[in-house]
């Protein structure tokens, strides 16, 4: 026990006395604030300040759909209404477009005949969010038409088409409803899955490396002079596990600190309000400590075994089938947390941890669910321990060639 903290020591105070640890640290906060600075400004001027010309048969149309336009202060569009269009008016405008003194053309033609021809046209090959504005504006100007030319008012007409919002109510055990979350539990799964997949893999695969070096340097043979392969291995996985723990610690820690602050004010000032509850705050460092060890001694037993970094390429889409199938039950967990697959998925050793406490943050599994995901974790774990600290304790001292299966296997009878 004593040379296995004394081993998780020096590799706790390398990794956090290294330049990488105080790069990564802030330099991944730092791109987040970026890439979240980025989409805010991007989402505030995308299609925003366009110029728009309406072009309609009837101008009581157009003028509904310049009004309709109009009302997405966000979109913050010029328009202009031409009615009723003529074939020089047409021509006019389409030259107009071509030269870019205006952004886009709409044309609405045949509505008197009750089929009418919508076309919009503008220089970019996809205004997405264009095209997508203006349906709804000329769906609702054309529904207005047709109910004022059935004798309502402009005003019935409008009342009748207005959208109504729907207010989400969500239902807790003791048969209680209260205001649903909207769109955040998707963007605090999201976040979840993403925090906890990438220290994993990432010091994971730094220390199936650190192996292979110390392999190809030969300072194993000094150091199973003084203590077994086991506590070598165990040590090295606490010693760095913790590193990984400290930085998200510092993540969580600075997140806290900044989000009240009025740097991140213009960034956070959504609708979006994401809270954490207590049961993710105590699983969350619990999953991640028992995937990190599942992972770490899974490419720590298969690092003994390569003899250079090239080699240890080969095994690194192994740990990206469990990542990227984690993230592809992302949209199956958020449509509904109880389904099979998503139960399946979350009790699974390999994407357990990356699916439960998501999972957990969207609705409470049964307590025997998250009993029986943790004891198969903890069940695989000591498997993977027990073959790669055998793998480990023969691999370490191999020297000269890539270890094939037939070797791997007596290795494991030897051991």
């Amino acid at each position: 026990m004593r040379n296995m903290l004394l081993v998780a020591r020096r590799e706790y105070l390398e990794q956090i006395r290294g330049r990488a640890f105080r790069f990564s640290t802030v330099l991944v906060p730092a791109l987040v604030i970026a890439l979240l600075g980025v989409s805010a400004f991007t989402g505030r001027k995308m299609g925003a300040g366009r110029h728009i010309v309406v072009a309609a048969d009837n101008a009581a149309l157009a003028s509904d759909i310049r009004s309709s336009l109009l009302d997405d202060k966000k979109a913050r569009y010029t328009v202009d209404v031409v009615a009723p269009l003529t074939d020089e008016d047409r021509a006019r405008l389409l030259a107009r477009v071509a030269d870019k003194s205006i952004d886009g053309l709409l044309t609405v033609t045949g509505s008197a005949s009750g089929a009418p021809r919508v076309t919009y046209t503008s220089v970019s090959r996809a205004d997405l969010m264009d095209t997508s504005l203006l349906k709804t504006a000329v769906t609702y100007g054309l529904l207005d038409l047709r109910l004022t030319q059935r004798g309502m008012t402009p005003e019935q007409a409008r009342s009748l088409v207005e959208s109504v919002p729907i207010e989400t109510l969500q239902v807790s055990k003791d048969g209680k409803t209260g205001k649903s979350e909207g769109m955040a539990p998707f963007y605090k799964a999201t976040f979840m899955t993403f925090l906890m997949t990438m220290p994993i893999l990432l010091y994971g695969l730094d220390m199936a490396r650190s192996i292979v070096e110390e392999k190809n340097s030969r300072i194993f043979e000094v150091m199973l002079s003084v203590t077994r392969a086991d506590d070598l291995l165990t040590g090295k996985l606490l010693g760095v596990g913790a590193v990984g723990l400290t930085q998200i610690a510092i993540w969580v820690a600075a997140a806290a600190l900044l989000s009240g602050s009025a740097l991140l004010q213009p960034l956070l000032s959504g609708d979006v309000k994401i809270h954490f509850s207590w049961l993710e705050a105590v699983f969350f460092p619990i999953y991640f400590v028992l995937g990190f060890f599942l992972y770490s001694a899974f490419f720590s037993g298969l690092a003994a075994t390569c003899e250079t970094a090239q080699d240890l390429q080969m095994y690194v889409s192994l740990a990206v089938v469990p990542t990227w199938t984690s993230f592809a039950i992302l949209p199956f967990l958020l449509n509904n947390p109880s389904s099979p697959w998503v139960v399946a998925a979350s009790i699974f050793p390999p994407t357990a941890p990356l699916v439960m406490v998501p999972r957990i943050g969207l609705l409470a599994p049964p307590a025997w669910q998250i009993a029986l995901s943790l004891a198969a974790l903890l069940a695989a774990i000591w498997a993977v321990i027990w073959v790669a600290s055998r793998l480990y304790r023969v691999g370490i001292l191999m020297y000269g060639k890539r270890a094939t299966l037939p070797e791997l296997l007596r290795w494991l009878r030897y051991s």
